[in-house]
């Protein structure tokens, strides 16, 4: 919000000398942020001039320059060269001196040029910073004014003022006006605050139809709970806008356009409520305000024609739609040049609503953004008043009776404040009339209960909820300053849990094995989540978000790998074409056809009760952690004597296992299959009985879909999982110094045998003697019968107190053989 000093004075005392640091400082000291100072960047000798003559110079260049005596109250006239042609003899102008400075900064020198010696400048509006109009120069009489020649100009024009600016945050839509800046600046500096609301008269229009439409309001929220309009006619269309009106709403960002229109705008900045005007002759009948017809359109003010969605409330006359409701008017009743009656409206809308259509459309706008962070509905009739006004005052027009008031707007709800609350809160003592002085200086009325007071906020403050908000108030009026800067000190606890331990040494161990930790959005598409959120073909449950960010990316997500391909692709286009990236976090997994979320939550600070801390934990679906790890590239890069080796499957699988050796999980690798990974080249990673997760290599196809290179393997582990099934304590092995017995094994098999599950048997049937077994080769072809495999499996046997005879290994390993005969049909191999 842009501040004009000048304005801001009008409502509040303040110092003539004050300076921008101070008014700052001032507005921090009640919650602002300070942003920036704005003025109009001129200096130096910025005078009122009168052309005496001119004389009209065609140049070889096909220019014509004008050489011009102009008057600047001084003995003898100034010779200035002129490329404007819009001005006459005896017009007053503005003129540039030698030594002045103009916005840019454009320092004014005598120069020679076109053959004379151009003794200063006549100055455009765009070129003293008031406006972007450069047809020509600034004629004085544009304005309504005749000045004495001679006279300065900048503060003729008010171009003498400055403007703080502050960030208001979202909570706080009553400072984004004057009003509510020159209320924070008097309860931070005790300055007398005079409310301009209470400088206007409302007279109540009848005998306008106006109609509120809204029977299936969104959210149970009524589209507009206001709607005053008055009439204004015989406005002079020809009058412009008073310069200090243009100054001020210069400082303020908005750009002037015409009178009418300007008045709005300076009204709707002063009190904060926007209002807008109508071409009364181009209105046809009453006003009817409804939500919009599914693919109704609409031509806005600028020019475009925008498809309406059924949620954007419409204001709407015999002819359509004239206007999205708080957002933007409409161009069929848009206020020119011509118009001479106005019909002036000022209303109050659902914020929500409001806040939506302006997001739909991409239409942020000054009234919107003061709509969606909630305007007083106290305001409206006020606002209205103010702008007929100045629509009298300044553009020669007449106050009509027509008009009319519409309010169904709702009282504030009385605030139980129990005494001794606030300091519990705050943890400040303040006496009992700070908290009453500061409730009622911010508008609430405070009535004595037995044991605290009753507080009604104003109803410019509808972020005043529940006795928390009030007791923040109470801290911000009295100041922050009071509440004492100590730090915490941690409770005595036993550390981190066996989880938390674990999640972080899988992460430690899997930074240590070369691999980079990324943090992905959680956010995914549809098509995403079931793509990668279960291994079979169908769509996945997924938790919904009810105001997403991004549409297309709406789902919390069900599995951790869409973010790593998201990182992936992003690194890869920007030339890393060799990685090795994991995530460590949580995935969301709600069951099929069940709602979650909850209705209601605890207000302010309070502390939920048993039941409804039960029904918060049965709101949300299970969010297990998942480990998940994404290769490509080279792994070992070409070079002298060694050619690079490609990322691959084998490394998918080693970081599981390794993994799982970290957090002392049995895991066992088979192979699987999951609908984005390729059918041969998938691993179902198990413990025990339960899958786990799932390594392999991206489908070919998905990875060219994914703009990815053809080999890209990917790791997803169900980390809680693995943490469950894993030892309880993680010992350290001891080195054992006895010698290891090695020997081989050939089994047939029937196809269909997983080698995985087979080693597993190995593993089982050899006992503890067993220290490792790989398998080593997998044959099919000449000596194996149709249907069948022969693996080959490295087995290393060693005991911890002695030396293996060949006897004890050789037992063992007929032990293996037997238990995967009984179970799988396994035949050793001659």
């Amino acid at each position: 919000m842009r501040v004009p000093i000048s304005w801001l004075r009008e409502f509040v005392d303040i110092p003539l000398d004050v300076t921008h640091e101070q008014i700052h400082a001032a507005l921090v000291k009640v919650g602002f942020e300070e942003e920036d100072v704005h003025d109009f960047d001129l200096s130096g000798p910025i005078l009122v001039g009168q052309v005496l003559e001119f004389t009209s110079e065609p140049q070889s260049n096909g220019k014509t320059i004008n050489w011009c005596q102009v008057d600047v109250g001084e003995a003898e006239p100034r010779g200035i060269v002129c490329g404007a042609h819009n001005f006459a003899v005896g017009d007053k102008v503005v003129v540039s001196l030698p030594g002045a400075v103009l916005p840019g900064p454009f320092p004014i020198a005598a120069r020679k040029t076109y053959g004379h010696v151009s003794d200063g400048m006549m100055a455009s509006a765009r070129e003293l910073g008031m406006g972007d109009e450069h047809e020509g120069i600034l004629l004085l009489k544009s304005l309504g004014l005749d000045p004495v020649v001679g006279a300065e100009a900048v503060p003729l024009l008010g171009l003498d003022d400055f403007a703080v600016e502050v960030n208001v945050t979202p909570d706080r839509g009553y400072a984004f006006s004057i009003r509510g800046i020159a209320r924070e600046y008097s309860h931070s500096t005790g300055a007398t605050f005079r409310d301009p609301a209470l400088a206007s008269s409302p007279v109540a229009g009848t005998g306008f139809s106006v109609t509120v439409d809204d029977v299936a309001p969104i959210r149970g929220r009524i589209g507009a709970s206001v709607f005053t309009t008055r009439v204004v006619r015989g406005i002079d269309a020809s009058r412009p806008t008073p310069p200090w009106m243009i100054a001020r709403l210069g400082l303020a960002g908005i750009r002037s356009i015409s009178l009418t229109v300007d008045i709005t705008n300076y009204v709707m900045l002063e009190l904060g409520q926007p209002t807008h005007a109508y071409d009364l002759d181009k209105l046809s009948g009453g006003i009817i305000v409804r939500r919009a017809a599914a693919g109704e359109t609409l031509t806005t003010l600028d020019d475009k024609v925008r498809t309406l969605a059924a949620e954007d409330l419409l204001i709407t006359d015999g002819s359509g739609a004239i206007g999205l409701a708080g957002v933007m008017g409409g161009a069929s009743t848009e206020i020119d040049t011509t118009s001479t009656n106005v019909l002036v409206e000022s209303a109050n809308f659902d914020p929500t609503s409001i806040a939506r259509t302006a997001r739909r459309h991409k239409l942020p706008s000054e009234a919107s953004r003061r709509f969606e962070r909630g305007v007083d509905p106290a305001i409206a009739q006020v606002a209205a008043a103010r702008v007929v006004e100045l629509l009298v005052e300044l553009g020669a027009g007449t106050a009509d009776e027509l008009g009319s008031v519409l309010d169904t707007s709702v009282a504030p709800t009385p605030i139980e404040l129990a005494d001794g609350y606030i300091e519990g809160l705050i943890g400040v003592q303040f006496s009992p009339d700070e908290i009453t002085t500061s409730l009622v200086d911010i508008g609430c009325a405070v009535d004595a209960t037995t044991g605290g007071h009753s507080v009604t906020p104003p109803t410019w403050r509808p972020d005043l909820t529940d006795r928390a908000t009030l007791a923040e108030e109470v801290a911000r009026i009295v100041g922050y300053d009071r509440i004492p800067s100590v730090l915490p000190v941690a409770p005595p606890g036993r550390g981190l849990t066996r989880e938390q331990r674990l999640r972080r040494s899988a992460s430690a161990s899997l930074a240590s094995a070369g691999l980079t930790e990324v943090l992905a959005y959680p956010f995914l598409s549809q098509a995403s989540n079931d793509l990668f959120g279960s291994p079979l073909t169908g769509a996945v449950p997924a938790v919904a978000l009810a105001n997403a960010i991004d549409s297309e990316a709406a789902l919390l997500r069900t599995s951790l790998l869409p973010g790593l391909i998201s990182v992936a692709r992003r690194n890869l286009s920007r030339g890393l074409t060799d990685l090795a990236v994991f995530e460590v976090g949580t995935v969301f997994l709600p069951e099929s056809g069940r709602t979650y979320g909850v209705d209601t939550l605890p207000a302010g600070n309070e502390l939920p009760s048993a039941e409804l801390l039960e029904k918060l934990r049965g709101s949300i679906p299970a969010q297990p952690w998942h480990v998940a790890a994404l290769f490509v590239g080279d792994a070992v890069a070409k070079q002298p004597g060694q050619s690079s080796i490609q990322r691959g499957l084998s490394d998918a699988i080693s970081a599981a296992q390794h993994l799982a050796a970290v957090l002392a999980s049995p895991l066992t690798v088979t192979t699987g299959a999951h609908k984005a990974m390729h059918p041969g080249r998938t691993a179902e990673l198990r413990s025990g009985d339960r899958v786990v997760g799932y390594a392999g290599e991206l489908l070919p196809s998905l990875a060219a879909e994914l703009d990815l290179p053809r080999v890209v393997a990917v790791l997803e582990l169900d980390l809680d999982a693995l943490i469950e099934l894993g030892a309880v304590e993680i010992a350290p092995t001891p080195i054992v110094s006895f010698p290891a017995a090695t020997q081989d094994l050939t089994l047939v098999v029937p196809e269909a045998v997983r080698a995985g599950e087979l080693l597993a048997l190995l593993v089982e049937g050899a006992g503890d003697l067993l220290e490792n077994v790989s398998l080593v080769d997998d044959y099919r072809g000449t000596g194996i019968a149709d249907g069948s495999k022969s693996l080959t499996f490295a087995l290393r046997f060693r005991a911890t107190d002695r030396t293996l005879t060949a006897a004890e290994a050789t037992e063992a390993k007929s032990a293996a053989v037997a238990l995967a005969a009984s179970r799988m049909g396994a035949v050793l191999r001659e």
